[in-house]
């Protein structure tokens, strides 16, 4: 079973819906942990969205990437421009992705559109973590 640690800067929207899909849909393969370079409040509509397609997100927390110095991972997945140029170094030999993925946080408009906007990413995520894993 291979260790996936997957960053983002806030820890509150793409690196938890991808920390929950690889838990849900590869658990067999992979176990997922998440955290930020700055972490924030759980986004809500991330937690809608994933639950959409039966995974709940809504027990996680955000942590800050330090949580996990003194972990070993086998893969390490930046799924934002800002979390990659701080990717702390310590994560050693881990093979490291970088995916960057819009951030639905960012997103305007109505509560349908923004919804709209976080399950394009979530279904962006699956793709490529189907693609890669």
């Amino acid at each position: 079973m291979k260790k996936i640690l997957v960053l983002c800067t806030g820890n509150s929207c793409r690196s938890q819906m991808a920390e929950g899909l690889i838990n849900h849909c590869f658990k067999d393969k992979h176990k997922a942990f998440s955290a930020g370079t700055n972490p924030a409040k759980l986004n809500p509509y991330a937690i809608k969205v994933m639950a959409e397609i039966g995974i709940d997100i809504s027990k996680n927390i955000s942590k800050h990437a330090d949580v996990f110095n003194n972990e070993v991972f086998d893969i390490v997945i930046t799924v934002c421009d800002n979390a990659k140029e701080s990717c702390p170094v310590y994560f050693g030999k881990a093979v490291k992705y970088h995916w960057p993925f819009y951030d639905p946080a960012e997103a305007a408009g109505t509560e349908e559109e923004i919804l709209k906007k976080f399950r394009d990413v979530r279904d962006e995520i699956l793709e490529k973590l189907k693609k890669e894993l």
